[in-house]
């Protein structure tokens, strides 16, 4: 397609414009009717509609299809670690209504194959779900999810579950959540009688994508950055992000050459990439779409990883999306902007211009704050993986401890409800600031300032959830977002149903849950000591958290709201624990390796060149020595791990062998400071977190 990236906005999606370009408007009507209804798709328009998206995708030079869906691979950064799962059919079959024996062939797409496909689930994290004697497992089209095509494939987005229909996969729960933001964002709309005419329910997600660039020679050079997503070792340029320097500025050229092409890409398909720019850490960089129905935008934000990848080894680059990939400077997470809405246009965090929009704005949010307080550690669970570990309450994140900030307005209107004052009152007004100068006109501050330091601020029209990790899946804490606010939209339209006014519904639910609003500076000291205080949980490592997501508050909420049988929860516990230990592990077998094969021998090497200048020598002996002494404590200590369960063996890398690995990473980069240049056996930081600016 000639022109620009702003050429053909869309044309490679089968969204709701090209279906109602290339279908009858009845099986559209149809189509959308199940949506809502959760009906299946009559079998005639199956075909139809199979029939046309075969015809529209060979015009964008398709010639497979494949079923693309999101396995329970976790986080952790490294490559490959939360990419989309599928394989590639051909857009053929047998014409099997033909005379002859050896039945010839046409290109086609079946319907039954678009609608659902079946494949080996034995190879994907379970949780016990399946077993390798039980093996079949299905996909079956997302139908909010329009296909698209990229690279010669029809991709169709799918959930996947076992034989006996239990998901083990990550968009299958988010689907289901936003069955449970319908279902009880209705019923609590009837409940207070606003926007009663709405036929169905959203949720939406903006992402904020943060990643690293480096070069793809120094990424192969690296053992941790191949196995593990980080660097185990490694000190820090004399200058990196002290100065503010790299933030905003102009990106690299090679590296916008990147950003331009998979911005290109993803605008082809649909995705309306917004957002480029240089992040705060040297090499640092971020891209982000407008929001949209939390399903889709979870798709395209997995996408954009594969394409941002495939399309950076083309030009000799390699992105790097762990948390944590360097120390000492900031890591990368992925800000989840995320809301909900009816059907017809009302935003349940968006203030409001009349008295009706104003009402339930802050009803909305006091179901948002019961949800968090009653259900912090699920929210906490969501985002707590080896990667994250690195990342939260460390100055760059919000830190571990679940809170809600509104703005300090209205936390104030808040404490007016819950001593009897009336719903309406709070002042959502933009306000006008003075610039001082003539050339620039005033600006219009928002409702509310920003909060950086708050894992769940407000910013306008939503509530970002700023603890994402950049590794990770958006649907698992998309979906605990939507499963927490219908809790609390179930709550309160129970008080009202019961015979509790709205004003008193509302103010009994702050009174009851305000101890989740914080509106101060979530780095600070007093914080933890506060919040301990409120009596929130600062689950600070990935052990300590993953231990209450099975619990029994837990289990009952998913499957009231029929997210998760009991079953599925306990499955989604075992694997965060299989992830955080095989992650750990990968980790510290790389770290005795990178030792044992290139960072002893260097230091050897290095202090043969003394030998007779014991004085130039200074404390190599010493340093490196020490090298090898951790070294063996890291091994001995390892070698010790329980097995007796993955809650022990996961608190056990935790809380005994991580120090270990931070000691021994201490002695090495203290070594790396010694040793003559050149001698070190891998690229430097330097070299890595520069080198393609230039």
């Amino acid at each position: 397609m000639s022109g620009d990236a702003l050429t053909g906005l869309g044309s490679a999606m089968f969204d709701d414009a090209m279906m109602a370009q290339k279908l009858p408007s009845a099986v559209v009507q149809r189509f959308n009717q199940c949506l809502i209804t959760g009906e299946p798709t009559p079998e005639d328009d199956q075909k139809v509609i199979a029939d046309a998206m075969f015809t529209w995708a060979r015009e964008f030079g398709a010639i497979d299809f494949a079923h693309w869906f999101f396995p329970l691979r976790g986080g952790g950064g490294a490559v490959g670690g939360m990419l989309g799962a599928f394989k590639r059919d051909t857009l053929i079959d047998l014409e099997f209504s033909s005379k002859y024996t050896t039945k010839p062939m046409k290109a086609c797409l079946p319907h039954e194959r678009l609608f659902q496909g079946e494949t080996d689930g034995s190879s994907f994290p379970n949780g016990g779900l399946r077993v390798t004697h039980s093996a079949a497992a299905f996909t079956t089209w997302d139908r909010a999810s329009p296909p698209f095509v990229m690279d010669k494939c029809l991709y169709i987005p799918c959930a996947f579950v076992t034989h006996f229909g239990k998901c083990i996969d990550e968009k299958t729960p988010l689907l289901r959540s936003m069955d449970a933001v319908k279902t009880h964002g209705l019923r609590m709309l009837k409940a207070i009688g606003i926007g009663t005419d709405a036929q169905t329910m959203h949720s939406y997600l903006g992402w904020e994508q943060e990643f690293f660039v480096l070069s793809a020679a120094h990424y192969k050079s690296r053992p941790d950055l191949v196995n593990c997503g980080r660097t185990l070792f490694g000190k820090l340029p004399t200058r990196h992000q002290q100065g503010d320097l790299n933030y905003f500025q102009p990106v690299p050229g090679k590296v916008a050459e990147l950003l331009d092409i998979a911005q290109a890409e993803m605008l082809k398909v649909g995705c309306p990439m917004a957002v480029k720019h240089n992040e705060v850490a040297p090499g640092q960089h971020e891209m982000s779409p407008v929001f949209r129905t939390a399903n889709v935008s979870c798709d395209s934000n997995v996408l954009f990883m594969e394409v941002m990848n495939r399309e950076a080894a083309k030009l000799g680059l390699q992105v790097l999306f762990h948390e944590k990939p360097f120390a000492g400077i900031n890591g990368s997470g992925k800000h989840a902007n995320w809301s909900i809405g009816t059907d017809t246009g009302l935003n349940f965090f968006y203030p409001g211009k009349n008295e009706a929009g104003a009402k339930l704005y802050v009803t909305a949010i006091a179901c948002l704050a019961y949800g968090l307080a009653q259900y912090n550690e699920m929210v906490r669970c969501t985002v707590a993986h080896s990667g994250n570990d690195h990342r939260l309450g460390a100055q760059e994140a919000p830190p571990a401890i679940i809170s809600l900030y509104p703005g300090q307005g209205f936390e104030q209107h808040v404490e007016s409800i819950v001593n009897g004052g009336d719903l309406l009152g709070y002042k959502a007004e933009k306000k006008k600031q003075s610039t001082g100068c003539s050339a620039a006109m005033h600006i219009e501050a928002n409702v509310e300032d920003r909060n950086r330091t708050a894992p769940f601020p407000f910013c306008g029209n939503r509530f970002e959830f700023r603890a994402v990790g950049s590794s990770q899946n958006c649907c698992l804490p998309v979906m605990v977002c939507n499963a927490v606010m219908s809790a609390g939209m179930a709550h309160l339209a129970g008080l009202i149903e019961g015979g509790m006014s709205h004003r008193d519904a509302v103010a009994k639910v702050y009174k009851e849950n305000k101890h989740v609003i914080f509106t101060g500076n979530g780095y600070s000291a007093e914080w933890p000591i506060e919040a301990n205080k409120r009596g929130l949980p600062n689950l600070n490592t990935t052990p300590k958290a993953v231990a209450t997501w099975n619990s029994d508050k837990n289990k009952k909420l998913f499957e009231d709201l029929k997210i998760y049988t009991v079953e599925e929860t306990e499955a989604r516990q075992e694997v965060m624990y299989e992830n955080y230990i095989s992650s750990l592990c990968c980790e510290v077998e790389t770290m005795i390796q990178m030792c044992e094969t290139g960072i002893l021998p260097a230091c050897a090497k290095d202090l043969e060149k003394y030998k007779g200048f014991e004085k130039l020598a200074g404390s190599r002996k010493t340093v490196y020595e020490g090298i090898v002494e951790h070294l063996e404590k890291l091994k001995t200590s390892f070698g010790a791990k329980p097995h007796e369960g993955l809650p022990e063996e996961a608190l056990y890398l935790c809380d005994t062998v991580k120090p270990l690995m931070a000691k021994l990473r201490a002695a090495v980069d203290a070594a790396e400071n010694l040793m003559e240049k050149g001698a070190y056996p891998y690229p430097t930081y330097e070299a890595m977190i520069y080198s393609h600016h230039f």
